[in-house]
Order: structure tokens, then C-alpha cells, then sequence
């Protein structure tokens, strides 16, 4: 008894791979990727195109270790930080053993149609239609499932809410079947190949989506000149970047107010992240045309 059960623990062969979540801006990738991780990794907010690198966040269990990575919404490219933001989605596209490609179930099917057909993939598909909890009409999801089977018959089709964390336990058994046997590409403790201060910008970023209105929050970026660690606390300085002087007022707020308030919500975001206290600094800069300058670009971390 214990020799056949030996043998049979030997022939579950270790997988690991690299699995890639394609759709169109806002059809909760991030917010996908969160659930699976159970790590609030990626920013995530209802504004579309927050995603703008691609971020790789790294599941590892005794059996399998799956590495995640979460890309911009696919657009039509209008200033270089676009085109960088396409070019992540392109370099995904190549190292990817299993895709998953992601719809906003309540947005038509003919967006997504062309993504995915544009996307010319080579490797096994997973299709995953989201907000199922936004459609009042369980037969309205069932019809849209079978026309997205019936287009697509090699992939499997499933229904989740990522928002709700909602039929995503469906989402692993189905990676897991096409998953290649492989030993582990990071260690176990891994659970990104970002570096911290990746994260720590990231987080200041969602707050200014959060935050501020409107077209503000897509013209700014967030860079982390210092991450001092002390005895008692993280002392952070942040520069923000923005196009123009009046966007830098509207950052500013009346006496201080609006960047007091982002200060603050930083702040607590990146405590619960470090795990840690945190004294954070907050600086702004207005660098006009940034996401048309390519020097600008690569010292913001698209290098693409």
C-alpha cells in the first residue's frame, strides 16, 4: 500500500507556466488578478486604461507554480505611452503557455470579437466573461455563452464577477489542465518580479484615480525618488508628474487641500502594503508632453 502510493505521489509531475490576461481596458483583468493572488497587487479602479505596464504576479503551490501576468486594455494607440503600453501586450502575447482573454459581459460582443481575433493566438484559450452579477437575466448570460462557445469551440468558456470573487475557483482546474510540466521559474516566496517601489507608485496612482476627475489622473505619472528604511518607519519622497501648470494647481487643491487628502490615502494604502509605518513625502513636477518624449518615458519604466 505505501509503495503504490509513493509511486503514485512520484508520477504527479511539478507544472508551471506563464499565463497571460488579454481584453479590452476595464474588463476587470486587474481586478481578476487580485482575486487569484488574493493580493491587492494590481491598481484596479473604474476608470479605464489604469493598467499601463505589464505586471507579472507569481502563484506558487506545492504542485504547481503559475505566473501571472496582467496586461494593459488593448487599444488604438494616440500618444507613446500608448504605443509602450501595446508593446508590453505584444511581448505577452510571445511568452504566454496558456491565455486567458477577458469581456465585460455587458458590453456587446463584437469588441470582443476583434480583440480576440486580432490577438492571432497560438496557445490554448481560456474565455472569461465578467460581471456576470451586472446582467439581471440569467438566460440573457446563458445565450451570450452559447454564442461565444459556438464562435470559439476549442476554448472553454467561463461565467465569473471578479468584483464579487464570484466563480473564480472555476478559473485554476481549467489553467492547471493545459499548464506544461515544468520546475518553478521563481521562488516560492515570489510574488512578483516588481520591485517594491513599483508597487508603492502604483498604489500612489490609484489614489489619484480615486481622487481626482476626469482626464487628470491619465496625464500623470508617479515616480519614487527615495525609499529610505529606518529603525521605526519608511521615509517615501514621490515626485507626481503632470503635463501642465493648471493640472499641478488642480493636484495642488485650495490651500494644500487635494494633495493633503492624496498624501493621506497614500499613505495608508502603502502602510498596509509594507506592513509597516510610513512617512511619505509628496512632490510635483510639471514636464509638459511626458507621454509623447521617449527620454521621459524610459525614466518613468516603459522601456519597451
Amino acid at each position: 500500500m505505501h509503495d503504490s502510493t509513493f509511486a503514485l505521489s512520484m508520477s504527479q509531475e511539478h507544472k508551471a507556466g506563464f499565463v497571460n490576461i488579454f481584453g479590452a481596458p476595464n474588463a476587470g483583468k486587474s481586478t481578476l488578478l487580485n482575486a487569484l493572488l488574493g493580493e491587492q497587487l494590481v491598481i484596479t479602479s473604474a476608470k479605464v486604461q489604469t493598467t499601463r505596464h505589464r505586471i507579472l504576479g507569481i502563484l506558487t503551490e506545492p504542485d504547481y507554480q503559475i505566473v501571472f501576468s496582467d496586461t494593459p486594455g488593448i487599444i488604438e494607440p494616440k500618444y507613446k505611452l500608448h504605443q509602450k503600453m501595446m508593446m508590453h501586450v505584444k511581448s505577452a502575447l510571445e511568452d504566454a503557455d496558456v491565455a486567458i482573454l477577458m469581456h465585460d459581459i455587458t458590453q456587446p460582443l463584437d469588441e470582443f470579437y476583434e480583440i480576440a481575433d486580432s490577438l492571432k493566438l497560438k496557445v490554448p484559450a481560456i474565455i472569461i466573461l465578467n460581471k456576470t452579477d451586472l446582467v439581471k437575466d440569467k438566460k440573457q448570460i446563458q445565450t451570450i455563452v452559447d454564442a461565444v462557445k459556438a464562435k470559439y469551440p476549442k476554448s472553454e468558456v467561463l461565467t465569473v464577477s471578479a468584483q464579487k470573487k464570484k466563480d473564480i475557483d472555476k478559473i485554476l482546474p481549467a489553467i492547471l489542465k493545459d499548464l506544461p510540466e515544468a520546475p518553478p521559474y521563481y521562488p516560492e516566496d515570489s510574488i512578483s518580479d516588481r520591485p517594491v517601489r513599483f508597487f508603492v507608485s502604483e498604489l500612489i496612482r490609484q489614489q489619484i484615480y480615486e481622487l481626482y476627475h476626469e482626464e487628470l489622473p491619465y496625464h500623470t505619472a508617479v515616480i519614487i525618488q527615495s525609499f529610505e528604511e529606518k529603525p521605526t518607519l519608511q521615509v517615501i519622497k514621490a515626485e507626481i508628474i503632470v503635463s501642465r501648470e493648471t493640472q499641478k494647481i488642480i493636484m495642488i487643491g485650495k490651500g494644500g487641500s487635494m494633495i493633503k487628502e492624496l498624501g493621506i490615502r497614500s499613505r495608508k494604502e502603502i502602510e498596509a502594503f509594507l506592513q509597516s509605518k510610513v512617512h511619505l513625502e509628496l512632490f510635483i513636477k510639471v514636464r509638459p508632453k511626458w507621454r509623447d518624449n521617449d527620454t521621459y518615458l524610459r525614466e518613468y519604466g516603459y522601456n519597451s
